[in-house]
């Protein structure tokens, strides 16, 4: 991304030679691009380009001029071999706007970027939130809830799931460009293909052999990510959670209690989705989701986990720790001994 301002001001600095250049190209290897090839467009509307497999920048350029997206086929294919791009163009179908810069489309292509419409699932977001950033896009929120539902979609790490369940932990934190005529489902699609593309078979398989299904480790993944400030300390607080499954001790997780009190609209509108200080009465909620009431897991993700955060799960640090309490900086104080854990308590918590 830092590239782009210096490729912005290298590209207008060529664009005498370019001229020049052009005078000089072949006649007979110019495509007719004259006015009446072009069809008219507001600013607001979308120029879809289809890019086949094995077309080359020459052909794709000429494509997106006669449409109407750049100004200039030479101009684009210059950059791309100036850029070494030539067999890295990706197929695909896009979405421009008019009069899109020559330097934008070159650097979509590359990336197959196919529309200038972007959402960001932000690792430990739960499925609320991506449907409000979403709605903000122009996707209903209420539509990608309801489409939000295990059964919709044929992926194999969702059919043991009720078809009912939210695909809830499995919409896979990254940026997402989608086009105009997308709907709520073509997003979650999407984002349930970049989980299956992610957590790869290689890591259901070592799940598997550490008797864990991937259900339970994207759930005990979404804890970790809701409550691990610090990268390095994701392995540990999953051991901790696996150690406390092992034996039978409840998680007494907060953030499952902060997912729970957050089914109450006015405790979010108060509060937000993860209320930051929990109170006696919100840790007696009764709720599947409140992990100091009942044992062993809830009964799904409370949040979407990072890949970091799955494996850590998978691979979780070799300690024998039963407890943890946050610090002021963000970090934990681990601690074996309910004593320890207390008197690392008082140190951190004590007013």
């Amino acid at each position: 991304m830092r590239l782009l301002p210096y490729l912005a001001i290298f590209l207008a600095l060529l664009m005498s030679a370019l001229a020049v250049w052009q005078i000089s190209e072949s006649p007979g290897a110019i495509p007719d691009v004259r006015p009446t090839a072009v069809p008219s467009a507001t600013p607001s509307a979308a120029i879809e380009v289809i890019v086949e497999p094995g077309q080359g920048p020459r052909e794709i350029g000429e494509t997106l001029e006669r449409l109407g997206v750049i100004d200039s086929a030479i101009h684009f294919r210059v950059l791309v071999a100036l850029l070494g791009y030539d067999r890295l163009l990706q197929a695909g179908d896009y979405e421009f706007d008019a009069g899109t810069t020559v330097l934008e489309a070159v650097y979509r292509i590359r990336r197959g970027v196919v529309s200038s419409r972007f959402v960001t699932v932000v690792e430990g977001w739960r499925l609320e939130q991506i449907a409000d950033a979403l709605d903000e896009k122009g996707i209903p929120r209420q539509e990608f809830l309801a489409a939000a539902r295990a059964g919709e979609y044929d992926f194999d790490f969702l059919q043991g799931l009720d078809p009912d369940q939210t695909v809830e932990g499995y919409l896979f934190p990254a940026t997402y460009s989608f086009r105009r005529k997308d709907i709520a489902r073509d997003i979650i699609q999407g984002m349930l293909q970049a989980f299956d593309e992610n957590v790869t078979q290689e890591l259901r398989q070592e799940a598997a052999g550490a008797g864990l299904s991937l259900h339970d480790v994207v759930t005990i993944a979404s804890i970790v990510e809701r409550e691990a400030q610090k990268a390095e300390e994701r392995p540990i607080i999953a051991q901790v959670f696996l150690k406390r499954l092992r034996l039978g001790i409840p998680l007494e997780a907060d953030p499952t209690v902060q997912y729970a009190i957050a089914t109450d609209a006015a405790s979010v509108r108060e509060s937000g989705y993860w209320k930051r200080e929990l109170t006696l009465a919100d840790l007696e909620v009764d709720s599947p989701y409140n992990t100091y009431r009942v044992a062993g897991l809830p009964p799904g993700p409370i949040a979407n986990p990072r890949l970091d955060s799955i494996v850590a799960v998978i691979r979780p640090a070799k300690t024998n720790y039963l407890y943890f309490v946050a610090k002021p900086d963000g970090s934990h104080a681990f601690a074996q001994t309910l004593e320890e854990h207390l008197e690392n308590v008082r140190k951190y918590r004590s007013p």
